[in-house]
């Protein structure tokens, strides 16, 4: 029959191996001390307080990664079912089509569109906004009224994001507006818009643009 320890067994165990918790910090998140006014007592209280915070942060970075994992998972499956039906597309119509209606149902867009222009009529957009609109160029951000209406003749945009695609003699620009001034103020949707456009740019070059 196993000896039954006491307090006094534990302390000398302890005293003994003072590595023992430096592998158990789960344990040690879990210790409850009396308040003291010592020193040497605070000095502990503050270091469980630490771990236990630690503790905390480690799983709410794990959740975290978690949820962006499911974000990302998200992206790609539209990103790969919009890819395909522009793959499969046999116009330039439905293209345009197709691409305004996923970005508005499955990305929740408040507003896209996917035009074409010769080189007169860039020049004039070019001319009225101040942006240049070369091969590759993708613009966003939150601009003045007066650019947001000549661009989606919608006073309620409030941001955009714009990507150019070179086909042949023409011109395609892809359009994305948001009602809130703050949506796309960052760069961090630009490489998903980048890749759409590329794609884009490949299939109506191939198809339509020679």
């Amino acid at each position: 029959m196993a000896k039954k320890l006491d307090s006094k067994d534990v302390e000398l165990f302890l005293l003994d191996n003072l590595d023992f918790f430096e592998t158990r910090e789960s344990l040690v998140s879990e210790l409850k001390f009396k308040h003291s006014q010592s020193s040497a007592s605070s000095i502990l209280e503050r270091q469980v307080i630490k771990l236990r915070e630690e503790h905390k942060n480690i799983i709410e970075l794990l959740r975290s990664f978690i949820d962006t994992a499911s974000i990302n998972e998200d992206l790609f499956k539209k990103s790969k079912d919009l890819t395909l039906k522009i793959l499969e597309s046999d116009t330039e119509g439905d293209i345009k089509k197709t691409v305004e209606q996923s970005f508005k149902k499955d990305f929740e867009v408040d507003k896209c569109m996917l035009e074409f222009y010769d080189n007169d009529a860039l020049d004039k957009i070019e001319n009225a906004t101040g942006l240049s609109m070369h091969k590759g160029a993708i613009h966003c951000g939150s601009f003045s009224n007066e650019k947001m209406l000549f661009l989606f003749s919608d006073k309620k945009i409030e941001s955009l994001v714009i990507a150019v695609i070179v086909i042949g003699e023409k011109i395609g620009l892809l359009k994305l507006g948001s009602y809130d001034r703050t949506k796309y103020l960052g760069d961090e949707d630009t490489t998903f818009i980048e890749y759409i456009r590329d794609v884009l740019e490949k299939k109506l070059t191939s198809s339509y643009g020679k």
